[in-house]
């Protein structure tokens, strides 16, 4: 296709220079240093919006409706985009998918802050996720083009944001008392960032789309799924394992995990649901930071302990096993850090094990799998929160059913 020149100079700049003196050795450094927090900015924006929407869900639909719900709209429109990307994602320019990106978030987060029943809500949920998922499969494929610090920083930036989100979103509706709809409307702003990193900070890569081989005698489509089949079995699936359980446990689990207020730090029991979120994303912030210091080679391990923890988190939810609730604060942190931990380690694997020509198609294809793994968990939370909730209450615990 043509390139469009106002869109696709940034990336038509010159290399960095070689790193054969001590100039440009520090050039190289400053240039890496650009690379590794571009693509941390990038994660950050990315996220942020994701996250504060799934923190908000108990204000969104209150105590009665499950969360799988929003889980469901805020996760299936971008597993739509995952799954389809690889047959057209070719064809747009990286600058044009960042404009797409700002449009989308802005205009589904101003939905959501301004609904007042849920069909808009719905709506603004679904647009906000699509440019997630979006921006997902678009970000893990532009790191090809750029070293490691790409992938480091990515992988970090998205922890961060769930730490953000959910801090940000507990400090202002829970300490500072902001309404749900202003602290919305604030973080509805954060999209235009993007502008700032991509045409600003990240350096510029003269570089080829990913390809399908249009003029290939055989089908596109075919020649997609071909490419996409060696990646099932051991990055796919194991990612997938573990979104399925850390997401059933955040969503479908985690707002039956209640005790008596006066058992419970704090005002109401609606501000449980909320720390939960934001102890699990301290965990993923964690180990989402930690791959230059921690690697994991066996991606099921951590699918394997994250099915235990919902296990565990059913017996607690059905019959208390644990008396107070700081001992499950830990468990949160620790999901956080399975979780965090699959995702890096899984796009860390695909870099160093995938060849070169089919990385930057890999990357995109491999963010499928939490997408894929959230919609299976929501899917089934429609029925695990309803399910323990009744369960409940029916032994004289009805604190599922009380904001």
């Amino acid at each position: 296709m043509p390139r469009l020149p106002w869109l696709m100079h940034r990336f038509n700049a010159p290399q960095p220079p070689s790193t054969g003196s001590y100039v440009s050795m520090a050039l190289s450094r400053g240039s890496n240093l650009r690379v590794a927090s571009s693509f941390w900015g990038f994660g950050l924006l990315n996220n942020v919006l994701y996250v504060v929407i799934l923190s908000a869900a108990i204000d969104l639909v209150g105590a009665t409706t499950p969360k799988g719900v929003v889980l469901l709209a805020d996760v299936l429109p971008a597993l739509i985009a995952k799954v389809s990307a690889p047959f057209y994602i070719h064809r747009v320019p990286y600058p044009l998918r960042i404009f797409c990106l700002v449009g989308l978030s802005f205009v589904g987060m101003q939905l959501v802050a301004a609904g007042n029943s849920f069909l808009p809500i719905i709506t603004g949920i679904c647009l906000a996720s699509l440019s997630s998922g979006f921006g997902e499969i678009t970000f893990l494929a532009l790191t090809h083009f750029y070293d490691r610090n790409a992938v480091h920083g990515f992988s970090s930036g998205t922890g961060a944001a769930g730490l953000v989100g959910s801090f940000l979103f507990m400090l202002a509706t829970t300490v500072l008392h902001v309404s749900t709809r202003w602290t919305l409307i604030l973080f509805s702003i954060s999209p235009f960032a993007f502008l700032l990193v991509f045409f600003k900070l990240l350096p510029p890569r003269d570089y080829v789309p990913v390809d399908v081989d249009l003029n290939s005698d055989s089908e596109p489509q075919i020649k997609t799924i071909d490419r996409i089949k060696p990646l099932v079995r051991p990055f796919i699936i194991p990612l997938m394992l573990v979104y399925i359980g850390e997401y059933v446990i955040n969503q479908g689990i985690s707002p039956t995990l209640l005790f008596d207020l006066n058992d419970m730090p704090f005002a109401a029991y609606r501000d449980a649901y909320v720390t939960y979120s934001t102890l699990y994303q301290v965990g993923v912030f964690i180990s989402r930071s930690s791959a230059p210091w921690v690697r994991i080679h066996q991606l099921y391990l951590p699918a394997a302990l994250q099915l235990l923890n919902v296990g565990i988190c059913i017996l607690q939810s059905m019959f208390m096993v644990f008396p107070s609730i700081y001992i499950l604060f830990i468990l949160m942190v620790y999901e956080g850090l399975l979780g965090g931990a699959a995702y890096v380690n899984t796009y860390m694997q695909v870099t160093e094990t995938v060849p070169a020509k089919e990385r930057e198609f890999a990357m995109a294809t491999v963010g499928m799998s939490d997408s894929a793994g959230i919609t299976l968990a929501g899917l089934l939370s429609l029925w695990l929160e309803p399910a323990l909730c009744h369960y409940q209450m029916r032994h004289d615990r009805p604190w599922c059913q009380l904001t």
